[in-house]
């Protein structure tokens, strides 16, 4: 069984490696070529990304845990037209997202608050990206089929790829081509096309002979569509509700100035370069329990479970003890305004347990997604949320800005209470 989640979690671990180095070398570029408004421009932007593509998350989720069931049944027609069913959902939604993108950035800023400087260079930013949205959407389809299908290579071929690809071509396009800031935005537009056509070329080479099974006609009867869209409603509300809380944390620390905001965009970069290790297991995770549960195996879905959850507990002590002797050093690697790095020294406590409080959460996410328990994924976001801003709410007084992170751990203590009760029910005897 150890062999079995490596050979699926190592691959996950190597192509996620590369992922925080992209918003990492997005954030250092910028902060070189100015101040911290430069900085928040980068940070606003992401955010208005992020609330834009971690709602279709569900795409990759839904998508991988369908299709492993499929798998563990042998089902390949199955796991083929809910391939087709899951990019045509891609390209529908990333054909409404470029027809609404001028109204969305005016809504969007009517309820953001940020220094006329920071809003301009996020404008900049956003009206340059949003035409990648056909080849990011369809890439979460490709991500959560090849994951469905035991396949853990193809999508690190196409992560790597396009990590990297992003971070060559905004060093270009900012440094070389001398379009500076914009040069952020094109490189990223240009990597993920390039991840694109590298999908499709893979998709060809190992499952052209499924193709075959795919019936355009069957995949959109009414019956399918309803399970495909109920899934992935709830998996929509869960990526929402965590979008409240990151979104939430981005603006608030804006009304704290534009200093507070550049740290906090620097900690969630950092909080998050330690998950990205323990996603390869949830991944992992989710193709196994998707397997296990289709292919009705009990025992070997609570073998791999027992086995994921040794696996992200260690992580988790070593990247405590990581943030502990790098965490300053990173800091000034992602900055080098003087202000920003003062500012950052009072945050360091929190990525020292972040990995001990978030571990389990990660984990059972990957396991729920591959079960399909969607519902109760979607219970315990709802919850954290409330537990983010209730915390702080209640906080925000004697801490300031602190009560913001108060609050994200608060709503990974609440993830983790809920999936652990509730997976006797939602998992082992699905």
């Amino acid at each position: 069984m150890n062999r079995t989640v490596l050979k699926l979690a190592i691959p996950s671990i190597f192509a996620n490696i590369t992922v925080p180095l992209v918003g990492m070398a997005d954030t250092a570029i910028a902060g070189r070529m100015g101040d911290a408004s430069v900085l928040g421009g980068i940070a606003i932007a992401s955010m208005l990304f992020d609330l834009l593509y971690w709602n279709m998350g569900f795409l990759r989720m839904g998508t991988g845990g369908m299709v492993a069931q499929a798998y563990g049944r042998r089902d390949f027609r199955e796991a083929m037209n809910v391939y087709a069913l899951g990019m045509a959902t891609a390209l529908g939604f990333a054909f409404l997202f470029l027809v609404l993108q001028y109204l969305y950035v005016e809504v969007a800023f009517h309820f953001i608050e940020c220094s006329p400087q920071v809003e301009a260079l996020a404008r900049e930013y956003f009206f340059i990206r949003i035409w990648a949205a056909p080849a990011t959407l369809s890439l979460n389809v490709f991500k959560g089929f090849f994951i469905g299908m035991q396949n853990a290579v193809s999508p690190m071929a196409v992560d790597v790829t396009v990590n990297i690809s992003n971070v060559l071509f905004s060093i270009f396009f900012a440094f070389y081509a001398g379009l500076g800031f914009s040069g952020i935005a094109w490189g990223t537009l240009v990597a993920q096309y390039t991840g694109m056509a590298l999908a499709i070329t893979l998709m060809l080479v190992y499952y052209r002979k499924l193709f075959h099974y795919i019936d355009l006609k069957s995949s959109l009867k009414l019956q399918k569509v309803k399970r495909f869209f109920m899934l992935n409603a709830d998996l929509f509300v869960r990526s929402l509700s965590f979008l409240f809380i990151y979104a939430g944390l981005t603006s608030i620390a804006a009304k704290y100035g534009d200093v507070a905001l550049a740290v906090s965009s620097i900690m969630m970069k950092l909080m998050l370069l330690y998950s990205y290790f323990v996603d390869g297991f949830a991944y992992a995770g989710e193709a196994l329990s998707g397997r296990y549960i289709g292919a009705r195996d009990k025992d070997s879905l609570r073998r791999a479970v027992k086995v994921i959850f040794i696996w992200c507990g260690g992580i988790g002590v070593v990247s405590t003890f990581g943030y502990w002797a790098g965490g300053e050093w990173l800091f000034k690697f992602m900055a080098t305004d003087p202000v920003v790095i003062a500012e950052s020294a009072r945050f360091l406590p929190w990525l020292l347990i972040m990995p001990l409080v978030s571990c389990v959460a990660f984990t059972w996410d990957g396991i729920y997604i591959g079960a399909t328990a969607t519902r109760a994924i979607r219970n315990s976001m709802l919850w954290a949320v409330v537990g983010f801003f209730l915390s702080y709410w209640i906080f925000r007084e004697p801490y300031g800005v602190q009560s913001l992170w108060v609050g994200y751990m608060v709503h990974l203590v609440v993830r983790t209470v809920y999936l652990t009760v509730a997976a006797k029910k939602e998992v082992f005897e699905a």
